[in-house]
């Protein structure tokens, strides 16, 4: 079997679909619970993009339908566990003629571990418009999706039977994914000299959803590769020594600004991100998602913990009480 058969075998094996990753159960006016959690392989806890997703859900489900979401920020406080449901309470904070308000805190064994604010605002359409251009890449068509990357590397009798089966993870949890990704330029420096990745995106297999829970799907993708560029940019490497080894990669804000209404995300998008700044054991990025036709749907920023495998000075001994 040649490898695009067997990526082609591969891409249509079961796997999970966006509505069951984001549904929510109504409890009462204002609560809602999970039904499904995903640990993402060798992730300190529940994908934070599935998160956002479900609490966006919650919130857009307390808003009158004519006001359409425009931003949110959140915070994730600590990690979620994929065995026990998250609990979604929803406060309604403004309620006003052109823009509504809501707060989401995510609930697990009593402890708060996530908070959003999210906005929602009566569309303009007839105010004047302003956009960055779309970068130029390679069309979805002729990029190579992740799957064939894996296999590739699984394939290769040069590869480290430790990186094999490190692959063999990330391709089995690949395909199961309800997102569908293809790299559309790596480590791409620009005149100016700033590092961006590039990803097309799009979910798999899904039908035309109305705009409100395609924002919630957008949600869910913001933050794959989002953090991750940061240490890719900073060229550290998971299970590395000293300081290009990265000990750890975490969460802890994320911000969508949605410029679009319309849009389909079972159609490709395109994930533009760049790291402006990193130190202290924190990076930020910072992305643009486009449509294909170069519409500029949302724009997105993270920070998280990002550290190498070195140690700090030794804090000083407490002198000896006299």
């Amino acid at each position: 079997m040649s490898d695009s058969e067997e990526v082609s075998s591969l891409n249509q094996a079961e796997h999970e679909q966006i509505s069951t990753s984001l549904e929510v159960e109504q409890i009462e006016v204002n609560l809602f619970r999970s039904k499904s959690l995903w640990l993402p392989m060798r992730a300190r806890g529940v994908f934070g993009g599935q998160v956002i997703s479900q609490a966006l859900v919650s919130a857009t489900n307390c808003v009158n339908p004519a006001l359409a979401l425009h931003s949110l920020h959140c915070y994730f406080l600590t990690s979620g566990s994929p065995s026990t449901p998250i609990i979604y309470s929803v406060e309604r904070l403004r309620e006003g003629k052109s823009y509504a308000t809501r707060s989401v805190k995510a609930v697990q064994n009593g402890n708060i571990i996530f908070i959003m604010l999210c906005s929602f605002q009566k569309p303009e359409p007839w105010q004047p418009k302003h956009q960055w251009t779309m970068p130029v890449v390679p069309r979805p068509e002729e990029c190579q999706d992740e799957e064939s990357s894996y296999l590739r590397v699984i394939q290769d009798p040069k590869s480290h039977p430790k990186l094999v089966e490190f692959f063999q993870e990330r391709l089995t949890e690949r395909v199961r994914s309800p997102i569908y990704v293809k790299l559309a330029k790596s480590h791409h420096i620009d005149k100016e000299g700033v590092v961006r990745y590039m990803y097309w995106m799009k979910v798999r297999d899904t039908p035309k959803y109305e705009p409100p829970f395609q924002k919630c799907i957008l949600g869910y993708i913001s933050d794959m590769h989002f953090i991750a560029s940061a240490s890719r940019i900073m060229k550290l490497k998971r299970g590395g020594t000293g300081p290009d080894g990265l000990s750890m990669l975490s969460t802890i804000d994320h911000a969508i600004w949605y410029y679009s209404n319309d849009f389909d995300a079972a159609d490709w998008l395109l994930y533009e991100m760049d790291c402006p700044s990193a130190g202290s054991g924190r990076a930020i990025v910072h992305g643009r998602i486009f449509a294909r036709d170069g519409t500029l749907v949302a724009v997105t920023s993270q920070e998280g913990v990002i550290r190498a495998n070195i140690r700090g000075p030794a804090e000083p001994k407490p002198s000896p009480k006299l």
